[in-house]
């Protein structure tokens, strides 16, 4: 089995993750921060941002920074981690142009862009930033459309694409990036019939929900489009997200974590996030690497005000997974 890697999500603040800090400027260097520190151990392979506008669970007027614009960024304030979005919404930005600008992240990280890309579906945003919001059959087409049209202006020096959402007629793209033979694809989404097409035709990684039956269910289709496609299953990461809130031995689940749940019960908040030990929490990742999964994009809760965690988590959790 191959060597299970970690990335760690860097607070933007769409998941209200640093409200507790009130000027923008000090808001942007916390989350550099925890970027910066995740550079400096060895442990994490890669930081993570969302490309949303707007905050959840609900829309309010508190910092989002936008994805693409702190991706650029954080590729210059590090120097060995990997920079990642999970994923870029297809609807927001026309496909022909993001190719170009994550080619141009990724020289300027020097080869270490992860461009993630999911079809979208967070309505509210679509519609406020007047994109519409059309029906799921049309988002996918669109998203189908975009993955060809982004890997073909990746490898093609004059590419040209007639689809029913986009065209494009032989763009240059130069320089197309540094990584070969393309930037590293990521492909979010557990689509069965679409998106797990769209991994095995063009993906270097998948993105799926972290709940171990469904994960095998998921893999094995996966599995399915490759064989038929031809493409190696294996080189292929399968990657999942997982929230994880770290307590000492001996201390109180409760006590650890009533400040990051806030209003929720522990019971509610404990469903969604991983709390444990380190061993405990290394016990309920090995049961989703057992499943296929050789890739966690991990969320800290509060790393934005206690960074002490991505020490903790890549000295005590980490090591369980490497050879």
């Amino acid at each position: 089995m191959s060597e299970v890697k970690f990335g760690v999500f860097v607070p933007q603040g769409w998941t209200l993750d640093l409200v507790e800090i009130r000027d923008p400027i000090e808001q942007y260097e916390a989350m550099t921060n925890v970027a910066k520190i995740a550079d400096s151990i060895p442990g994490w392979d890669s930081i993570w941002v969302f490309d949303h506008f707007h905050t959840v669970p609900v829309p309010v007027p508190e910092t989002t920074f936008e994805c693409w614009t702190i991706t650029a960024a954080l590729a210059r304030d590090t120097n060995r981690v990997n920079i990642g979005q999970m994923v870029t919404c297809n609807g927001y930005r026309n496909p022909a142009l993001l190719a170009k600008m994550a080619s141009t992240v990724d020289v300027a990280s020097h080869g270490r862009l992860y461009f993630g890309l999911g079809a979208g579906w967070y309505e509210h945003e679509w519609r406020a930033y007047g994109y519409g919001f059309p029906e799921t059959r049309v988002r996918m087409g669109m998203f189908r459309e975009a993955c060809a049209i982004i890997h073909a202006m990746w490898t093609q020096d004059y590419p040209q694409f007639e689809g029913k959402y986009y065209q494009i007629d032989r763009p240059i793209n130069e320089p197309k990036g540094v990584r070969k033979p393309h930037p590293s694809f990521w492909i979010g989404g557990g689509g069965e019939k679409v998106t797990l097409r769209l991994v095995a035709q063009y993906g270097n990684a998948c993105n799926l929900a972290s709940d171990p039956e469904l994960l095998k269910h998921k893999l094995e289709v996966l599995r399915q489009h490759c064989e038929e496609l031809g493409r190696n299953y294996d080189e292929i990461i399968k990657s999942t997200g997982v929230t994880v809130h770290l307590v000492r031995p001996g201390q109180d689940p409760r006590e650890a974590t009533w400040r990051a749940r806030g209003r929720q019960s522990f019971e509610e908040y404990s469903r969604n996030v991983i709390v444990g030990t380190p061993d405990e929490v290394a016990e309920r990742l090995q049961t989703i690497v057992d499943a296929g999964a050789n890739y966690f994009i991990v969320t800290l809760p509060r790393v934005a005000y206690d960074t002490e965690p991505l020490h903790w988590f890549a000295e005590e959790v980490i090591p369980h997974f490497q050879k």
